[in-house]
């Protein structure tokens, strides 16, 4: 999971991340592939993607081995994770552009499609809505934006998050560990109810709000640009 406030240049963060988010994340290869097959919907052949927190990798690397015509644009705010993608998409960095910034620093577009994934959870509402704006300008008239983070269904983070956090808790040996991992997590995100985060989507101009991954306190939305 990738933010903006430097966390992901700690190196204990940034080395295991490939391994470790598949464990935290339910069915994070899954969600690869529904994201790729609901951008492929709308998105042409030789379609241009813009990925939002790219670093890490795997998300390109998932797109660019599935279609093997699309081209990338990713642009993640932290240096380490950008690095960590270079490894992981190797040699298909040909058809990816990676882009050290926020969204802001991607290019004007138009692009075919959009994705973001694990990102947007780590923005309050204005930073998050200005997030959305400006993917929203970057794609063209009808193209699909691909979202996935932690979310707070019906208004009630707390027990969703320990849910997650006894998820990634593999030896099943510490719920308390667990509880106090959701608290913390409870305290730094700026997490948004579903029908407030369905609401900031259409705010920020995307139509056809739709549901499509639900996984404890993950949640995933599909939407077209208006």
């Amino acid at each position: 999971m990738k933010d903006n406030q430097g966390v992901f240049s700690n190196p204990a963060v940034v080395g295991p991340y490939v391994e470790e988010a598949p464990l935290k994340v339910p069915g994070l290869f899954d969600l690869h592939r529904m994201a790729m097959l609901l951008l492929s919907e709308r998105a042409g052949r030789e379609a241009r993607i813009l990925v939002v927190g790219a670093g890490g990798g795997m998300e390109l690397r998932a797109l660019a081995e599935a279609r093997q015509e699309w081209r990338f644009a990713g642009v993640d705010p932290s240096a380490a994770m950008l690095d960590l993608a270079r490894r992981q998409v190797g040699p298909l960095a040909g058809r990816i552009a990676l882009i050290e910034g926020t969204v802001e620093a991607a290019p004007a577009g138009p692009f075919e499609g959009a994705l973001c994934l694990l990102t947007l959870h780590f923005l309050d509402r204005p930073e998050r809505l200005r997030t959305l704006r400006a993917i929203h300008d970057r794609l063209r008239p009808g193209a699909r934006l691909v979202i996935a983070h932690h979310c707070a269904p019906g208004g009630a983070a707390a027990h969703w998050l320990a849910r997650s956090a006894a998820f990634a808790d593999r030896s099943g040996s510490d719920r308390d560990r667990a509880a106090a991992s959701a608290r913390r997590m409870a305290e730094r995100l700026p997490l948004l109810s579903d029908a407030e985060e369905e609401d900031l989507l259409r705010e920020a101009g995307f139509a056809d709000v739709e549901l499509f991954y639900a996984a404890f306190s993950f949640r995933g939305w599909v939407a077209s640009a208006g």
